[in-house]
């Protein structure tokens, strides 16, 4: 086989297993999608029908009977404070262990890292004692505080890498210039690492957006989040497709919109040097 067949047989075979992965990836929302839009009982149809007529009652019967609109303001906010909170309190603790070395800092930063490692359902129980005791339970801030349990040192871990690209020479100059350390920090280094903090949001987000288990656990009527609430879908009697997949499509729209807008940063700050 000459050169030039081999090369073309490898970009062939190339396209071909890019498209077996796009079609895997893609297959499960595009069901999704599909599924929502059909009735009843072309949902329950076996072999599944491709060809049918689409509608849309399943989104105008879940907004219009279920509390499923409350389900997602209170997935915005704990999803959206618990992402500021973290960047506010790791954006400070991942500059001070990259730029104050000390003895065992990398020891803290590595403990920090474990926290994350530690399956969640190991931690619901003394994090439920700690709300109840707190009388948190069922109320957004009692989501936004356990969030933090495993956001928190993901978020560190990811600025501390973005933080450590920054050129010391740049900071030592603004010290020289009469700048104080928290000014270095507010004025120099955050503006610089402005990509990498969207692409920590984004992922911080996207981490509280999705959570199912705490969220279950610490959560009974008032602070239920979209995750549980189209759960809810499934009762003794059957499961409701039509409605929990319209769920389901309705809880992706605001994290594609999200990502989309921040795409940009999201793309420049994965590529900054934060995963090593």
């Amino acid at each position: 086989m000459s050169v030039r067949k081999r090369v073309l047989l490898k970009k062939f075979l190339l396209i071909i297993a890019s498209v077996a992965v796009f079609f895997v990836i893609l297959l499960p929302p595009i069901l999704l999608l599909l599924t929502s839009i059909k009735t009843e009982l072309d949902a329950l149809s076996f072999p599944p029908k491709w060809i049918f007529q689409p509608t849309l009652k399943n989104y105008i019967e879940i907004v219009d009977t279920s509390p499923l609109v409350a389900y997602g303001v209170n997935s915005l906010i704990v999803a959206s404070l618990n992402t500021a909170a973290c960047l506010i309190i790791g954006s400070l603790a991942a500059y001070g262990l990259a730029r104050f070395r000390f003895r065992g800092s990398d020891d803290l930063a590595f403990w920090f890292l474990s926290v994350r490692m530690m399956p969640p359902v190991a931690g619901i129980i003394p994090i439920y004692i700690i709300m109840k005791n707190l009388r948190l339970l069922d109320t957004v801030w009692c989501l936004i505080i356990a969030y933090l349990t495993f956001n928190l040192p993901f978020v560190i871990w990811m600025l501390k890498g973005f933080f450590e690209e920054i050129p010391r020479e740049v900071e030592e100059s603004a010290l020289i210039d009469g700048c104080s350390e928290f000014g270095v920090y507010s004025k120099i280094a955050l503006p610089l690492i402005a990509p990498g903090l969207a692409a920590t949001a984004i992922l911080a987000f996207i981490f509280s957006w999705n959570e199912f288990l705490f969220a279950l656990i610490l959560t009974g009527t008032r602070a239920v989040t979209l995750p549980v609430g189209i759960i809810g879908f499934m009762k003794e009697t059957g499961i409701n497709w039509g409605y929990m997949t319209a769920g389901g499509v309705l809880a992706l729209i605001p994290v594609i919109l999200f990502v989309m807008f921040v795409q940009k940063h999201l793309v420049k700050g994965l590529t900054l040097g934060a995963i090593k």
